[in-house]
């Protein structure tokens, strides 16, 4: 991760970020007002309480290489309190997605990148909906599966292992998938990767999400050159993370969006 390259692409996005008002597209305009800059109405207490318990839990647990921006998970042994500060989403960012899967109707949901559950508890606060998520760290699934229960979300399904093995076993046998969201692996193979596989996956009204699009050089090459998709006809950049939509409609439309 280079310092000076985020600090140019916050930059570039500051610039280039716009509010509803300046948007033309009734769709990003709705997505914009209704959804990015929404204030949140749902009750995360539970789970923000959890999140604080995990920041203070001093065991400790053996961690394998998660990959690239995972910033301190490369190593032998962590504390959960260490990856709960460095790798979970914020509260900021798990109620968007949260609000994003409210108002698409969005009912299968796929996360790549489990780490402690946080925000797969975010993403399946909806008990309609049936959340998959995938781990390739199984001592941190075992946490996270700790906090499913804790929480008694039976909508969430955990897989464990490397990903490049359970993602497409999963996908020989799932339906459509309405979102996913991609926070497994920071680097630009893995990532186009995987999005290739779950773009056989989607349909017009699906959503995918990729966390950490400008974190360094090579993911923001994977997000401009997935912007460029056949099959992608609009993209928000809200810097920290990406939305692809594939509703033909918007005619290859991409906007910076403030957040």
């Amino acid at each position: 991760m280079s310092k000076t390259f985020q600090a140019k692409s916050y930059f570039t996005y500051w610039l280039d970020a716009v509010d509803e008002h300046s948007l033309h597209s009734p769709f990003f305009y709705d997505f914009q007002h209704k959804v990015v800059k929404q204030k949140n109405t749902i009750d995360n207490t539970d789970i923000e309480t959890l999140r604080a318990k995990l920041l203070h839990d001093g065991r400790t647990i053996h961690v394998e290489d998660l990959g690239a921006g995972s910033q301190s998970m490369q190593g032998a042994t962590r504390s959960i309190g260490d990856i709960a500060k460095w790798s979970l989403s914020t509260a900021k960012f798990s109620t968007l997605y949260q609000r994003v899967i409210d108002h698409s109707f969005a009912r299968n949901i796929v996360e790549l990148g489990t780490s402690l559950g946080i925000n797969t508890l975010y993403m399946a606060s909806n008990r309609a909906v049936n959340v998959t998520t995938f781990e390739g760290a199984p001592e941190i699934a075992n946490i996270a599966l700790e906090n499913f229960q804790a929480l008694q979300a039976n909508n969430i399904a955990i897989k464990v292992g490397n990903i490049d093995k359970t993602l497409p076993t999963f996908l020989e046998q799932s339906g459509k998938i309405d979102i996913a969201f991609l926070d497994a692996n920071h680097r630009y193979e893995p990532t186009m990767r995987y999005v290739s596989w779950l773009l056989g996956k989607v349909h017009s009204q699906s959503i995918l999400i990729l966390d950490d699009i400008h974190y360094s050089a090579e993911m923001e090459r994977a997000w401009n050159e997935l912007k460029k998709h056949a099959l992608v006809y609009g993209s928000a950049d809200l810097y920290r993370c990406g939305f692809l939509f594939f509703n033909p409609s918007l005619n290859k439309q991409h906007v910076v969006l403030q957040f």
